[in-house]
């Protein structure tokens, strides 16, 4: 039977549309893969919160996919927290602009000339892709890279070439792909979850099907920097002003009276977070990191040459379970994430694990509080819109926001998880002590002592004023005629110096563990 015009019509409006969700919308697997020791971030120093165009990672694990360049296959690491795509290696069929450029991560730097080559990725080819070609070595083996997939005002391609054909790879396809959504979405694997994949998902402009419920959560915006400032750009949005939940399930921001580094946030207890698949240990601020494992049995704070800073060490069959929130909705951190196991050991050579959760000190001038690496990531779907973040986009367009999707909420699973995987050794949390508390207001006491202080000393000058005059009253009662003064009136009381007051003299206060206690 031979089919109507309309039902032809149809039939070609349907493959029609199915070609276009095809092609404007691109799921990608990622692959995830214990880090090796030798890998970029493994021994390297963390990021300082000011000048970098990127941020680095200190271990754990690498999300990695593939990309096509002159026809040639590279392995990348996804990395939200920088701008540029580098691949090691002979890339075949390529044009030397006849640029250098580096890009400095908080761990290294990479750099080589800038060339550009037809780029397969996520289903799109872009013709002529700047990119960055770098010598193969032990860190960087011959076809592996890096794709940055933050804001384009951080590429330093793009800077070198000072045109639009340094883009970075998004900022290409968004603008060739007019149709397509400028959004990207990220699902992380946990390696050593024995009930979920280790893999994950990158999406261009697509929802994965199960997660659709992303887009009813909070809109959260975008910090944008200022234009002096704009190379500094990250994905980081704001936590609510109660948005740590400890251990004990007590709020952490307010018992410690935590306080934003930021200087142009209004409200001084909104913390501003980066979101970056490029870290694997969360940075905090110390009082945070202190709350989540200084009362865990057997933890101490110690300094790593292997993480080149702090970390709190911790028994690895300790279960803690922390909280954060953005926008009033709660985000679980699955407890194999709070507490990682590394494959260290401390310096008796015992097997130990470390808080996830790494203290970081803010610099002056900090555009942000703290960095979400992969142990928050992996606790959700995470949708990022780049708005007008896309190179030639009119800056009406729309502002740039994330929405974020809880995948940790089985409380149950995740404890029957860290059971499996590290052994049961339960511990009673606890809220912060009376001296966290007493130290966490620190400033407050100095400020009401030295308020008390003045007023004493204003009072006691005021005493010895009017004693003054009043001894200067009686000498001068002596010389004149009348009765003398009786020697039988007793003598004035006995004067102490209150440094000998008791037996022991002089105790100095207890000198605080951590140097931010006495900043916070």
């Amino acid at each position: 039977m031979k089919p109507s015009p309309l039902a032809l019509s149809l039939l070609l409006l349907l493959c029609s549309a199915y070609e276009l969700l095809e092609v404007n919308a691109v799921r990608l697997s990622l692959h995830g893969r214990p880090r090796p020791k030798h890998a970029r971030g493994w021994l390297g120093r963390r990021a300082g919160v000011v000048g970098n165009t990127s941020v680095g990672d200190a271990g754990d694990i690498d999300y990695t996919t593939d990309v096509t360049l002159g026809g040639k296959k590279f392995t990348v690491q996804i990395d939200t927290g920088s701008s540029d795509l580098w691949v090691a290696g002979t890339v075949p069929n390529n044009k030397d602009t006849g640029k250098e450029t580096k890009v400095q991560y908080a761990v290294d730097a990479v750099e080589g000339s800038i060339l550009t080559a037809s780029l397969e990725f996520a289903g799109y080819t872009v013709d002529d892709q700047a990119f960055i070609n770098v010598s193969p070595s032990t860190e960087n083996p011959d076809g592996s890279g890096l794709i940055g997939l933050g804001p384009n005002t951080g590429s330093q391609v793009r800077d070198a070439l000072a045109s639009s054909a340094g883009d970075p790879v998004l900022d290409r396809i968004f603008r060739q792909n007019t149709s397509t959504p400028n959004y990207i979405t990220i699902l992380l694997g946990r390696i050593r979850d024995p009930t979920d994949p280790p893999n994950g998902d990158l999406t261009v402009g697509e929802i994965l099907p199960g997660y659709e419920q992303v887009t009813s959560q909070p809109k959260l915006p975008v910090s944008v920097l200022a234009s002096n400032n704009a190379g500094n750009q990250h994905w980081q949005v704001l936590l609510d002003s109660d948005g740590v939940i400890g251990p004990a399930g007590n709020n952490v921001i307010d018992e410690l009276n935590v306080k934003t580094a930021v200087d142009s946030t209004s409200n001084d207890k909104q913390l501003t977070v980066v979101l970056d698949t490029g870290y694997s240990l969360p940075q905090v601020p110390p009082a945070i990191a202190e709350a989540f494992y200084s009362k865990v049995p057997g933890a101490s704070l110690v300094n790593r040459a292997d993480l080149n800073g702090e970390v709190w060490q911790i028994p690895c069959d300790k279960e803690i379970n922390v909280t954060f929130k953005f926008g009033g909705v709660k985000y679980p951190i699955h407890p194999l994430d709070t507490n990682l196991d590394l494959n260290l050991t401390d310096s008796w050579g015992k097997h130990t694990c470390i808080g996830a959760f790494q203290p970081m000190n803010p610099q002056d001038g900090a555009t942000y509080d703290m960095i979400f690496g992969m142990a928050f990531l992996r606790n959700t779907y995470t949708y990022i819109n780049f708005g007008d973040f896309v190179d030639g986009s009119a800056s009406s367009t729309a502002a740039p926001y994330v929405q974020l999707l809880s995948t940790t909420n089985n409380s149950a699973e995740a404890h029957s998880d860290f059971v499996k995987v590290r052994g049961d050794s339960p511990w009673t949390p606890e809220a912060a002590s009376l001296a966290q508390r007493l130290r966490s207001r620190l400033p407050l006491i100095i400020g009401l002592s030295a308020a008390a202080g003045a007023v004493l000393l204003i009072a006691v000058g005021a005493c010895c004023f009017f004693s003054a005059r009043k001894n200067k009253r009686q000498r001068m009662a002596f010389f004149r005629p009348g009765p003398y003064q009786q020697l039988h009136e007793p003598a004035p009381p006995e004067a102490h110096d209150l440094h000998l007051v008791g037996q022991q003299g002089y105790q100095p206060p207890p000198a605080y563990s951590n140097p931010w206690d006495a900043r916070y």
